[in-house]
């Protein structure tokens, strides 16, 4: 690495940061063209654009896993230009990164993982463990995370991984840290958590460049706003010169009239009952993440599932639809029939889909075409005497290519190559092959940008128009608010309040997620 030196500890120049010229090309895409982006100390700089828009790349060149010489342009660190051959060298220069996609060692502890590469150690070169928990107790609890630093991190949430790390990134005292969709995995009082944390940060002249598609957290936290399309630099603006409406257009390049295009389908008879419904707790024993629910779902309906994380709202979801299966309990009736006893298989047969929340994860193949992903849950419509029909595959992949618009070359792209707005409408696909009588969405938007989301919104109220029973759970108050007919709020595993109409607002559902139980 040249670094020509170590960064200054005066403050001797305005910007901290200045990105110059940057442009990035691959073989037959040019990914960012002349970008400049400066950052000041102590400011928070948010930067916006669709998926696809840069982002990622501009991010990997800064943390240096897009390393120098594959690039044209300059970065430079308190006046000095670096050049980044590799994480370790943007590291040695502040530069701290809180990706998207959490990367932790789940069969590590929450403190063996929170000092990965520093480990505290005695004076006969031994680990010391007494200090390296106790120090991890301090980083925790400025996140906002309260759990034993001793404890596997594979028996952590999501979000409560995501929180780690942030707790990770912090304790290595960065001078500039780059938050990349942090609140994706959080609720509501998390992300609060979060952007206090940011704040105190800030207050410390620490330098943050926030990525998000999230319009209120942007005018919460930010000082100013970059908006990147194309590849390209489009705007710089203070967030107190600027609205959203303006910042959307910039985004995508048009405006948004509705952002919930939602239409108010005709809500007919139920379709699904739920009675008596148990999940053990993974990881305390004679304890229920899900404990007696019971509800129900009629035709048309989008039934929004409300709640903090921990409070069981996936786990019913995966109860309900058999990914989660040992020690559950309760009964499942659709369209009148009893069906808990069903297989997972038989599930799908019955007519009920599930958009997951980490879509990565379990909801679709990586390395497969869009068209092979397509076909995943309708296998029995194009193998005839164990062969694929490779005309009807090509056939009703392309059908639902172009019916949900999805921006790819064609069906033969790999799903690694789309955006994270076009994988899930990949997967969305999947399941309108099958015959959808009733659809549950985990978290839709998560990690999508303004524009896509906007298309998913439209796909979902379609669906509801055709008399598909659906089932949401979002993290998003707005995004749950604008999009559903009747609201259930869970808390500690358990139904607490139902809400409708006039009856609902942040403030109420928020109430009634934080309701326990009095002994």
């Amino acid at each position: 690495m040249e670094l020509g030196n170590e960064m200054n500890t005066q403050n001797n120049t305005e910007y901290l940061l200045e990105l110059d010229h940057i442009t990035r090309r691959f073989i037959a895409v040019t990914a960012l063209k002349d970008v400049c982006l400066k950052l000041r100390h102590g400011e928070v700089l948010a930067v916006c654009g669709e998926n696809g828009a840069g982002k990622s790349t501009l991010m990997k060149i800064l943390s240096g896993s897009d390393s120098f010489g594959n690039y044209e342009g300059t970065i430079r660190v308190n006046g000095q230009p670096m050049r980044f051959r590799s994480t370790k060298d943007a590291e040695n220069a502040g530069i701290e990164m809180i990706y998207q996609e959490i990367s932790l060692h789940l069969d590590l502890t929450v403190a063996e993982n929170l000092f990965m590469g520093a480990l505290p150690m005695t004076k006969w070169r031994t680990i010391d463990w007494r200090r390296m928990n106790r120090e991890a107790k301090d980083y925790l609890q400025m996140v906002g995370l309260q759990v034993d630093p001793r404890q596997k991190v594979k028996t952590l949430s999501t979000s409560q991984q995501q929180l780690l790390s942030i707790a990770r990134a912090i304790a290595k005292k960065p001078k500039i840290l780059v938050l990349d969709e942090p609140t994706s995995a959080l609720t509501q009082t998390e992300t609060e958590n979060l952007l206090r944390v940011i704040r105190d940060l800030k207050a410390k002249q620490v330098s943050c460049l926030y990525i998000s598609h999230k319009m209120d957290e942007i005018f919460q936290i930010a000082d100013r706003v970059t908006v990147l399309r194309d590849g390209e630099h489009i705007a710089d603006y203070p967030t107190s010169e600027v609205t959203p409406e303006k910042l959307v257009e910039d985004m995508v390049g048009r405006k948004i009239e509705v952002l919930y295009p939602k239409q108010q389908a005709v809500i007919g008879e139920e379709i699904l009952r739920v009675e008596n419904m148990c999940v053990p707790h993974p990881y305390m024993k004679d304890r229920n993440i899900v404990d007696d629910v019971s509800f129900s779902l009629r035709r048309g309906e989008i039934l929004g599932i409300a709640g903090l994380v921990g409070a069981g709202r996936s786990e019913l979801l995966n109860a309900i639809f058999k990914a989660q299966e040992e020690g559950v309990s309760g009964k499942v009736w659709l369209e009148g029939k009893r069906i808990d006893k069903l297989s997972l298989r038989g599930i799908k047969e019955a007519g009920i889909g599930y958009l997951t929340e980490d879509r990565k994860r379990n909801g679709f193949i990586a390395g497969a075409t869009i068209r092979e992903n397509t076909v995943l849950a309708s296998l029995d419509k194009i193998v005839h005497g164990g062969l694929i029909n490779h005309r009807a595959e090509k056939q009703y992949a392309n059908d639902y290519f172009q019916k949900l618009s999805v921006k790819a070359p064609d069906i033969e792209t790999p799903m690694i190559h789309l955006s994270g707005g076009n994988q899930q409408k990949v997967v969305l696909a999947k399941w309108m092959m099958t015959d959808l009588k009733v659809m549950f969405f985990d978290e839709p938007t998560r990690g999508i940008d303004v524009g896509a989301k906007t298309e998913i919104y439209r796909l979902i109220s379609d669906m509801a128009n055709q008399g598909i029973g659906i089932i949401m759970v979002s993290s998003e108050m707005p995004e749950l608010i604008a999009m559903c007919d009747r609201f259930l709020v869970l808390s500690n595993g358990k139904f607490r309040a139902e809400l409708t109409g006039e009856n609902v607002s942040q403030e109420k559902i928020m109430k009634a997620a934080t309701l326990v139980e009095e002994n």
